[in-house]
């Protein structure tokens, strides 16, 4: 493996132990300012440079206590994969869901994260969607 592909690795942990600490302020070392998250599915905020920061603070702040264990990570290249188990609470208003149920969840996923100069720069992941909304008891989303 790559020296680059293990540095990518470490950013991944980082900001994972960051995300399930609730060491929001720390983002900033492991995510680029103009990062793109592609996942508006569930985070909800808009498709467009550094728009990720502020949707992991709502997912922060709506599912608290949000853990994340990683149970994998891949890297090759630029690319770091992440298998996760995310756990949490609907405690707050969520942009999907305003009234917090109050009810947990436990899901798998895969986050695949494109790194640049020790920071990410992109992020993509697959995760049990409908399993989050059935344990949150969140009506399914309409296709627009």
């Amino acid at each position: 493996m790559s020296a680059s592909a293990d540095d990518g690795k470490k950013v991944v942990q980082g900001f994972f132990e960051a995300v399930g600490e609730g060491r929001l302020e720390d983002l900033q070392q492991y995510m680029a300012a103009d990062v793109v998250d592609h996942n508006k599915i569930i985070h909800g905020e808009a498709d467009e440079p550094g728009a990720a920061f502020e949707g992991l603070r709502e997912q922060a702040e709506a599912l608290a206590p949000l853990t994340v264990q990683v149970d994998e990570l891949l890297g090759e290249g630029d690319r770091v994969v992440a298998r996760v188990t995310q756990r949490g609470v609907h405690s707050a208003a969520h942009p999907r869901m305003p009234e917090p149920t109050g009810r947990s969840f436990e899901i798998e996923a895969i986050w695949v994260f494109t790194l640049a100069n020790g920071k990410i720069t992109e992020i993509r992941a697959v995760s049990d969607r409908l399993g989050l909304f059935a344990q949150l008891g969140w009506p399914l989303p309409v296709a627009d």
